[in-house]
């Protein structure tokens, strides 16, 4: 009593507070005695038959919570009781009350976890065959598959052939809803029970168990239920789709699949809830691709460009679904990219390259997924996503910056930024760390911020430092390099920070590289600080700063004595005549006056002090004649320089060995540029005048005491580079006795480096020595012994050379090109040569540099030897550093000049590299967005296609290459690809203008489509493909190819060459060019489409074997956006008729589909579709046997399309005799066909008669005509017909028997209402006779 009344209080007063409270009170109570308190909750809803639902809801759901908590003590009778209870309270109702039988529903699922079998037993006597079951009926079955997977398997095969014909009986959504969503469940539960068999309680359970019906209820779902107008059931039927297709057959599934995804894509136009169908989507892929499904790959480029714009979509993590479609997305991007790796890498990497920033960002989504979950498949691909993930590094937005930001993090966890580039990676990173703040706060709410992208690579970086361990070499020490230059001031501190942490790691685990030696680094900072007053204007402060330098330096440290040097002779490049002062100051200063007197003879460190002091002087000196500007230092050498440093001789302190050395150093240098000036001032002529060999003795004669001076141990001879660049291409001096006295400088200079390593003076070094041997054999004036002499000279000059001289002496070198003596340039050549090949895999950050001074070089070189050398330097340069030298190459202003187009030639010298080098740039074009559209002007209308420059330049260089006889092998061996990618860039070029900023300059050397043309023209005779060149000449084609009017004209003389002489190399081509016909660019599919539908007008393409590809093609271009595309495609179709006339029949169907489609074409202003249609129909009727001709005939569309063509050319033939008589050939077929079963087909007659009716000549017809047939309304065949034959007997009586004979051919019709109407026909056309 005390639980009624508390119950109806409660009930009663509905506080939902007041209601849990006492709710739970219950529950309590029903925890001890749980039988009571259920037969309690049952007498109440028994004895309250009209209770208010929401009372009775707050029972029954009672009764779940004791159910659910307390299931294994209540007895079972009690359990009975129950079940028959919640079921009766589920069905009272006929209506659904969702609230009210959701609730009872749940008690059913909760007893049901435990007593599946008597749950069953009291469902499935409410769900009778023929009898549509009450909703919540369908929704417990389902709500159990899911609650208790291995008690509800074991019944679903039943379940099934119970529901399977209530699908069909099923009218409302509501209904429909529910079996597609317990479809859904029931699947789910089969796949997770045949996942889990070794749990099972039945382990014989298969697939296949369940294929048949499912693919049954698959059909109903599919072809019906997925059309409805209501978006929840859309949704549903999608879901269920989804999971039913990993039970169906295989082989249905693969019939399936061409509708199935396109469907399942077209829902995501319909609704604007995505999650579900990318969901669904998923399994179906998911199922394919298990099953190894081959239709899948003529699906794949619609995917791609589906689950993009997916991908694309903004998400909002506020709104849930958003977030999960998004997962879903980039799951179905992981499956597709187990089976067709190479093709959706080309489709993402291309379009990181959109101006669409949300295709960038969406891009860069699914890199990073597929870096982070398809770890083995990426492997073979991550230099290619290493040169593709540049691009967006330059991207302006900060909201792609972010995406890039998380691309790196991913690909840091997986090792690509220890491989070549990364480290440009890392610079980002460090970059992005010292963003400024972010002044202008941006009005886009989704805006990324410059602080919360600064924030971000902080903590990437942070993140690169403490958890990813394969990063700490790369890391270590390489972001000390940031820690100095400008640009990167505001990253100190997370720099800082990270040092830090990577240099306790190392500590800690006593790495050996954790000690860095900086001593080659010493003078580092002193440089930078040169180098940042070379750019200051504040002469002040300039002053104020080598003051600072002067006077802070440890003068007894030689590394920093002569870094402050080369600081200070930076600084004089900018500043020479406030350096000189400061210097001549500094020398006159107090610190050096400290040391005379009597105090200072008795202090023999402050001795060593100013001994030092002096030695930086002299430094200082020698580093500003170094690095000051030739025009004013010449005039400065005696009155300033060489006067204040004669006063550092007059001092009665002895002289160490290191202010001797200090000063040949200094003499070195104001020697060196007296001796250069004196070189250069020289004849050429070089008999005239011994100039040449008094400067190279001069040298010699100042050197040698330089090596008796040195010490051991001293600072880098930092000069040694620079002197050798000078000398040794001299070694080939017309003049023997220069030949012999350059030799004899480089031999001394060789001892003068090794006393700075550290060797003493009586030392000698093996390879040195050898000079003296080189030195006998230049005394001989063979040209061929004297360069091979200099290549021996070479290898030991770069066996001594310090790395970080290297690139002093190749860009001495460089200038050693353009020699006034030719054997002396040849020399620079032969020595630049050798030094690249033995050292130049070190110099990759010069190879921009060196490049361009080449290119400078080559514009005055005359000497054709020299020429062949620099495109020598730039073979082997490719050997090493291959992606620089064509990243730099490509980046060089178009139109190329003849100078970078020697370039490029010279690369096509080596058929290894050469291959290396095309194939890197197929795989570029094939991803390069080729052209943008830009608003040419704002006074005009429409956009203008402007090519981008990459494409352009790589279309050019390959141009230039195949140009080189060497590069036939490469040619032979990529031709299909080369062929097919240029074919592609000659279809992207179509109407294609210059920039602007090329417009002006010489354009016929760099017209778009110019360049696509002429490579491919030299590409075909590169192959030796001259029997196809030749007709292409003949016919004009090339010319053709470049008018934008007559273009596939061109391209279709260009496939029937290919076909008539080259039809061997066909396959690989069509294989190749396949991809471009689902490309995104409509010109590509034209050219491309123009080349496939010519190789059908010739049966090399059965004899190939392609043709059935080619075919496959077509039939998909039949639907294209383009109408230039369909009207191509059908033509296409129409040629098998004459090239494989055998094969019409195998394709009848499909070729009478596609003719039909295309006479029927409404977007076709100009009917070049229809006509193409009307003629390759033509063409097939001749071939088609009998069977295909009734096909022909019982095929509604075509029938209903040609009927149509008939009334459309009757608008063009009206007044014609001919044209008069044709239509009366058909007239009666026309009248019987308004008979016809095909709704379609009679509104077709009815158009077609309406619009032929002027041309007849009957002014009565054609007034009947116009007057009963009309599309939408009804007709009356028998009193039509009656009407007519008065009106055909009266205007027509000599065409009687012709009509007679022709309705009796209509007897043996396959349709009864045809033959039906031919019997009327006849017969009111004989009573009518009869009757006049």
């Amino acid at each position: 009593f005390f639980e009624l009344s508390i119950k109806k209080r409660i009930l009663h007063k509905m506080d939902p507070v007041v209601q849990e409270q006492v709710r739970k009170s219950i529950l309590t109570l029903g925890n001890q005695q749980p039988d009571k308190v259920l037969s309690m909750c049952q007498d109440y809803l028994l004895k309250h038959p009209k209770l208010v639902v929401g009372h009775r809801v707050v029972v029954l759901q009672t009764i779940e919570l004791v159910v659910k908590s307390r299931i294994d003590d209540i007895s079972y009778p009690k359990i009975k009781s129950v079940i028959q209870l919640a079921s009766d309270e589920m069905t009272k109702s006929k209506e659904v009350v969702p609230e009210w039988q959701q609730a009872a529903s749940n008690i059913l699922v909760a007893v049901g976890n435990k007593y599946i079998n008597d749950i069953m037993e009291e469902i499935l006597g409410k769900f009778q065959p023929g009898v549509l079951p009450h909703f919540f009926v369908i929704q417990t079955l389902a709500n159990l598959s899911d609650s208790n997977v291995y008690g509800m398997v074991p019944f679903l095969s039943a379940i099934m052939g119970t529901m399977l014909p209530m699908l069909g009986m099923t009218k409302q959504d509501n209904m429909k809803w529910v079996f597609s969503s317990a479809l859904c469940r029931f699947s789910e539960s089969i796949l997770e029970y045949l996942a889990n068999l070794d749990k099972a309680p039945d382990p014989t359970v298969r697939k296949d168990t369940f294929s048949s019906e499912i693919y049954s209820a698959y059909d109903i779902l599919f072809n019906s239920w997925i059309q409805s107008r209501e978006s929840k059931l859309r949704l549903t039927v999608a879901e269920a789709l989804g999971s039913m297709s990993h039970l169906m057959a295989h082989d249905k599934l693969e019939e399936q699949l061409p509708k199935l995804l396109p469907t399942i894509l077209g829902l995501y136009k319909k609704n604007s809830e995505h999650y579900i169908i990318s969901k669904s989507l998923y399994q179906v892929l998911e199922a394919s691709v298990n099953m190894g499904s081959r239709v899948l790959e003529t699906q794949i480029d619609g995917l791609l460009v589906a689950l993009h714009q997916q991908i694309c979509s903004p998400m909002d993590f506020n709104n849930p679904p958003t977030v999960k479609n998004h997962n879903e997305v980039l799951r179905c991007f992981t499956i597709l990219a187990n089976t067709f790796t190479d093709r959706l890498m080309v489709f993402v990497l291309q379009r990181l390259e959109n101006s669409n920033e949300r295709n960038r960002m969406g891009s860069l989504a699914v890199l990073r997924h597929l870096i982070n979950s398809s770890t083995s498949i990426m492997e073979t691909k991550r230099l290619l996503i290493l040169a593709s993930i540049r691009q967006p590094l330059a991207d302006h937005s900060n909201k792609v910056k972010k995406r890039v930001v998380q691309v790196i993090s991913a690909m840091a966890h997986h090792g690509y930024l220890e491989l070549e580039g990364g480290d440009l990676l890392v610079r980002f990173i460090i970059q992005h760390c010292a963003l400024p703040d972010t002044y202008h706060r941006p009005p886009d709410p989704e805006e990324v911020t410059n602080e919360a992208l600064r924030s971000m690579c902080d903590n990437t970086l942070h993140l690169f430092t403490t958890t990813v361990g394969r990063l700490t070499d790369v890391l270590w020490p390489m972001l000390l390099c940031y820690l100095t230059p400008n640009q990167y001031a505001n990253a100190t501190t997370p720099l800082c920070k990270s040092l830090i942490l990577l240099a306790n790691k190392k500590q800690t685990a006593q790495e050996p590289n954790f000690i860095i030696d900086f001593n080659a680094q010493g003078s580092f900072l002193y440089r930078c600080i040169g180098v940042i007053l070379q750019q200051c204007y504040n002469k002040e402060l300039v002053r104020k700063q080598l003051q600072e330098m002067l006077i802070g330096t440890r003068h007894n440290d030689a590394i920093e004595r002569t870094g402050v040097a080369m600081g200070i002779g930076l600084c004089a490049s900018s500043h020479l005549d406030g350096t000189l002062e400061k210097l001549e100051e500094f020398g006159k200063s107090d610190a050096f006056r400290k040391a005379s007197g009597i105090f200072g003879l008795l202090k023999d460190k402050n001795d060593v002090d100013v001994e030092k002091m002096k030695s930086t002087l002299i430094l200082c000196y020698g580093y500003v004649a170094l690095h000051a500007p030739e025009d004013k230092l010449l005039t400065r050498i005696d009155s300033d320089i060489l006067h204040n440093i004669s006063k550092n001789f007059n001092t009665k302190v002895k002289q160490s060995d290191q202010f001797h050395n200090d000063m040949q150093t200094y003499l070195a240098f104001v020697s060196i540029i007296y001796l250069q000036d004196f070189i250069k001032a020289e004849p050429t002529d070089v008999m005239r005048t011994p100039v040449r060999y008094l400067v190279l003795t001069t040298c010699a004669n100042l050197m040698y005491p330089t090596i008796l001076n040195l010490s051991c141990n001293l600072v880098t001879f930092h000069n040694l580079a620079a002197l050798v660049g000078r000398l040794a291409p001299r070694c080939t001096d017309p003049n023997p006795e220069v030949r012999r006295a350059a030799i004899d400088c480089v031999y001394r200079l060789m001892y003068i480096q090794l006393r700075y390593e550290g060797f003493s003076l009586d030392y000698k070094d093996d390879s040195v020595e050898g000079l003296l041997d080189v030195r006998e054999k230049l005394s001989n004036p063979d040209h061929s012994v004297l360069y091979k002499t200099c290549s021996e000279l070479t290898k030991i000059i770069s066996k001594r050379l310090p790395q970080q001289q290297l690139s002093t002496l190749l860009f001495m070198l460089y200038d050693g090109l353009v020699d006034s003596q030719s054997n002396c340039s040849r020399a620079s050549s032969v020595i630049l040569n050798t030094l690249l090949k033995n050292r130049g895999a070190g110099l990759q950050d010069l190879v921009p540099e060196m490049l361009e001074v080449l290119h400078s070089r080559l514009q005055v070189i005359g000497e054709e030897q020299v020429k062949v050398a620099i495109g020598q330097s730039i073979l082997i340069l490719a050997t090493q550093h291959l992606q620089t030298v064509v990243n730099t190459l490509v980046a060089y202003p178009l139109p190329y000049d003849s100078w970078s187009c020697e370039m490029w030639i010279a690369l096509g010298a080596d058929s290894t590299l050469a291959l290396q080098i095309m194939e890197m740039m197929i795989e570029k074009l094939n991803v390069m967005v080729p052209f943008v559209d830009k608003k040419e002007s704002m006074l005009r209308p429409g956009l203008t296609k402007v090519t981008t420059s990459q494409p352009l330049a790589m279309t050019c260089a390959l141009r230039e290459m195949m140009l080189n006889g060497q590069s036939a092998e490469a040619v032979a061996h990529l031709f299909p690809k080369l062929f097919s990618a240029l074919l592609v860039r000659l279809g992207s070029s179509v109407g294609v203008q210059l920039p602007k900023d090329l417009n002006n300059i010489c354009v016929s050397l760099c017209c778009v489509l110019r360049v696509a043309v002429e490579a491919l023209r030299i590409l075909l005779g590169r192959a030796q493909l001259d029997a196809v060149v030749k007709p292409l000449d003949q016919d004009g084609a090339w010319d053709k190819m470049k008018d934008p009017q007559q273009h596939t004209t061109g391209v279709t003389l260009l496939s029937r060459a290919m076909a008539k002489h080259a039809g061997p190399r066909l396959p690989a081509i069509v294989e190749s060019l396949c991809p471009s016909l689902c490309n995104i660019y409509e010109c590509q599919r034209i050219t491309v489409t123009a080349f496939f539908s010519e190789l059908l007008n010739h049966h090399v393409v059965t004899e190939l074997m392609i043709l059935d590809m080619l075919m496959n093609n077509m039939m998909e271009r039949i639907t294209d956006t383009c109408g230039t595309v369909r009207m191509l495609a059908v033509r296409g179709l129409g040629n098998i008729a004459v090239g494989s006339p055998e094969k019409v029949n195998k394709y009848a169907k499909e070729l009478l589909a596609a003719m039909s489609s295309g006479m029927e074409e409404k977007d076709d202003p100009g009917k070049l579709i229809t006509l193409e249609a009307m003629s390759g129909m033509s063409k097939i009727l001749l071939y088609l046997d009998q069977k295909n001709v009734h096909l022909l005939v019982e095929n509604d569309e075509i029938r209903c399309a040609s009927i149509m063509l008939l009334g459309n050319l009757s608008k063009f033939g009206s007044g014609e005799p001919v044209f008069k008589d044709q239509i009366h050939n058909v007239l009666v077929s026309l009248l019987l066909h308004l008979s016809d079963p095909n709704p379609q087909v009679v509104k077709a007659c009815k158009y077609a008669m309406r619009i032929c009716a002027p041309v007849i000549g009957s002014e009565q017809i054609s007034a009947m005509f116009q007057k009963h047939l009309l599309e939408e309304k009804g007709l009356h065949y028998g009193e039509f017909i009656n009407d007519l034959t008065k009106y055909l007997i009266q205007d027509f009586p000599g065409m009687l028997n012709f009509y007679h004979i022709t309705v009796i051919q209509f007897f043996k019709s396959n349709w009864a209402e045809i033959r039906a109407s031919a019997a009327m026909f006849i017969g009111k056309k004989k009573k009518k006779k009869n009757s006049f």
